[in-house]
């Protein structure tokens, strides 16, 4: 976590915004939590459509789904707000932080955080952002998590509290998470997955399910930025998983 003096909170927002520039024009959307009085103020791109032009080159096929305002990513962040005992003073870590909506209210309820995703614009709006909401940015790490990489596994007996907000789209995600959170979640920690119904998460909670990991659930059913996503009807499931000591 880096805390700046008010007088540098400035300078800091200043090179942000220069990594950013290639993205184009950002825009700043009021986000409200759901169940709490609290709002936060969250820079996004303009231009969806020109990062999805930017994405037909990947061969990895990585989409920009960081540059949306996801369900998932808001009722997280609520749920931290309402308890913010979940993270405070503790080390998080997440997976996936997109514009940093749940990194926001992390860093806001105390977290020692650590933020990954493998977009370094993500990265950057996601630092951006905690540090005009909270006055303060987690530690960032540039990574794909599906992928083996030496610098997560190195978390010593791991972290005591893993976020993930909506990082089940696709069914190649389901067997990379469950090998990761075997690695990176402390015994007795927590890892808090929050999710819209997709059948790749339904897949994940079956197979991790049983004897090593507790699970608690609650739902919340917005309302959410998007309005289209009000009209679908969408309904968040939070999971928290504890993990069984060894």
């Amino acid at each position: 976590m880096t805390h700046f003096p008010s007088a540098a909170v400035a300078s800091r927002r200043s090179e942000l915004l220069a990594a950013l520039g290639p993205i184009g024009p950002l825009r700043v959307d009021r986000v409200d939590l759901p169940g709490t009085t609290e709002s936060l103020m969250i820079a996004r791109p303009v231009d969806y459509d020109r990062l999805i032009d930017d994405a037909a080159a990947d061969p990895e096929q990585n989409l920009p789904y960081w540059a949306e305002l996801w369900p998932s990513g808001v009722a997280l962040a609520a749920k931290i707000t309402c308890d913010p005992a979940i993270v405070q003073g503790r080390r998080v870590l997440e997976l996936g932080c997109g514009l940093g909506v749940t990194a926001t209210a992390a860093m806001r309820a105390g977290a020692d955080l650590l933020v990954t995703d493998y977009s370094p614009e993500a990265l950057a709006l996601c630092a951006l952002n905690a540090l005009e909401q909270a006055g303060a940015e987690p530690k960032t790490l540039r990574v794909n998590w599906r992928d083996p990489n030496p610098r997560l596994d190195d978390a010593g007996d791991g972290f005591p509290v893993v976020l993930a907000a909506d990082v089940l789209y696709e069914s190649r995600d389901v067997d990379p998470l469950l090998a990761l959170v075997e690695r990176i979640v402390a015994p007795n920690g927590e890892l808090w997955l929050a999710e819209p119904g997709r059948r790749p998460a339904a897949r994940f909670l079956e197979s991790i399910g049983g004897c090593r990991w507790f699970e608690v659930s609650e739902q919340c059913s917005g309302p959410w930025p998007d309005p289209e996503d009000n009209q679908k009807g969408i309904v968040v499931t939070i999971h928290q998983l504890r993990r069984r000591l060894a």
